[in-house]
């Protein structure tokens, strides 16, 4: 695919939340009986998260832009290994998931997703009671369960899943579960999400205000009725694009009183001088002349490929820190920025946790997002003011945002498939 010099025009709907329709789904799936998720998102991590949980005999049907749940309050032993494509929230899940049954199941996935590490979530699992055994600390998993109950501790720095995952497992302990977490949580807006979701379907998780320390008695999930909000993360890829080659764009659907970690691409933006206007549901954007910035994206480590974008076209030096964990994305995220950036012309220095960026004008360039689709959007914002950015294996943005490249050409982009 190859994005051209572009103007943008219009207004489209923000496609529903990737990280709600998951808390949603595993929710929906410990349910004895059937849920409705409106308005959720079908993309290949989902499907993903509900393949994988039909493995234990649960039932999704997709309909008309919902998804039905027949969940089970009594999981079934897995026919066959659980595949769960690149989704390192569906392993995260499925492995705490199904560390609350008496099965032994296999828990697995595609190249990028055996590279994510997985050790603290399977040693806390085992500390609750569980058997639970990894590849070196990274999948395949193999684990059989039930967790007992007790007291764990899991990191904070390395994934805010580890917490996510032990916390929509411990209501189905036999004893109560305690998780506390060493260090500081980054990504804690996600963990609030979980929380969040788990009320909805009746379950009442105690957290320290801080979010460091958890406790869940034995509880039981009960069906519900929920509605998917827009989703700020794929937003992001949208406003970079609007900033950078907008007459005017507007992106409706979005919730800005959220517990979306990635609306923080709002105050990004504002700080950059981005000619934007909000209200309760939408977000309107020109093109705009934008300043160097300071951003830590440590709670917001998806932001970092669009904010890139943005310091590519800003006038001077950008520094992004807090991206430490970058380095163990679906790609190593760092690396294929700056080495997709360089090939466009615009200088870049790392070290461990920091990115600066030189801005000026890109150039023409062919850039392998490495199968990342955060890393193929962003470098799709940035060709919309050049000569043509050729992104190799387009299609991987199906892993979020399967309308991307659809949505791009209907605000006017000229968008090229080969």
């Amino acid at each position: 695919m190859t994005a051209h010099r572009s103007r943008l025009n219009g207004s489209l709907r923000a496609p529903p939340s990737k990280s709600w329709t998951q808390r949603a789904l595993f929710c929906a799936a410990l349910v004895g009986g059937e849920s409705e998720i409106r308005s959720a998102l079908f993309c290949d991590d989902t499907l993903a998260s509900a393949q994988a949980l039909s493995k234990l005999g649960v039932r999704t049907r997709w309909n008309d832009g919902n998804a039905h749940v027949n969940g089970l309050e009594e999981l079934k032993k897995p026919s066959s290994e659980i595949y769960c494509g690149e989704s390192a929230t569906t392993l995260r899940f499925m492995t705490a998931i199904c560390a609350t049954t008496p099965h032994d199941a296999e828990i697995s996935g595609g190249p990028s997703l055996l590279r994510r590490p997985v050790a603290d979530l399977a040693h806390a699992l085992q500390e609750l009671g569980a058997d639970c055994r990894t590849d070196h600390g990274y999948p395949p998993v193999r684990v059989k369960g039930p967790i007992e109950g007790g007291s764990v501790k899991v990191p904070g720095n390395v994934s805010s899943q580890y917490v996510s995952a032990l916390l929509l497992a411990a209501p189905l302990a036999k004893m109560p579960v305690e998780v506390t977490v060493s260090g500081r949580l980054e990504s804690k807006a996600y963990v609030k999400m979980t929380l969040e979701m788990q009320r909805k379907f009746a379950v009442q998780v105690d957290a320290a205000e801080d979010l460091t320390e958890f406790r869940s008695e034995s509880q039981t999930y009960r069906p519900s009725s929920v509605e998917i909000e827009g989703d700020w993360s794929s937003t992001a890829f949208l406003l970079a694009a609007a900033a950078i080659a907008g007459e005017k764009v507007r992106i409706g659907g979005l919730a800005q009183e959220t517990l979306q970690a990635d609306r923080y691409i709002i105050g990004i933006l504002e700080r950059m001088d981005g000619r934007l206007t909000t209200d309760s549901s939408s977000v309107t954007l020109e093109e705009s002349r934008l300043e160097p910035i300071e951003a830590d994206v440590s709670d917001s480590p998806d932001l970092f490929p669009a904010i890139c974008a943005l310091c590519a076209v800003a006038d001077g030096v950008s520094s992004i820190t807090g991206i430490r964990r970058l380095r163990i994305k679906e790609s190593n995220r760092v690396l294929a920025m700056s080495n997709g950036l360089k090939q466009m012309g615009i200088e870049t220095r790392e070290s461990e946790n920091s990115f600066t960026i030189q801005g000026g004008k890109p150039s023409k360039a062919i850039v392998d997002p490495h199968r990342d689709h955060r890393i193929a959007m962003a470098f799709a914002a940035l060709g919309l003011c050049t000569d043509g950015i050729t992104i190799v294996d387009a299609e991987c943005v199906g892993k979020s945002y399967p309308f991307f490249w659809r949505d791009l050409r209907s605000l006017g982009a000229d968008v090229t498939a080969h």
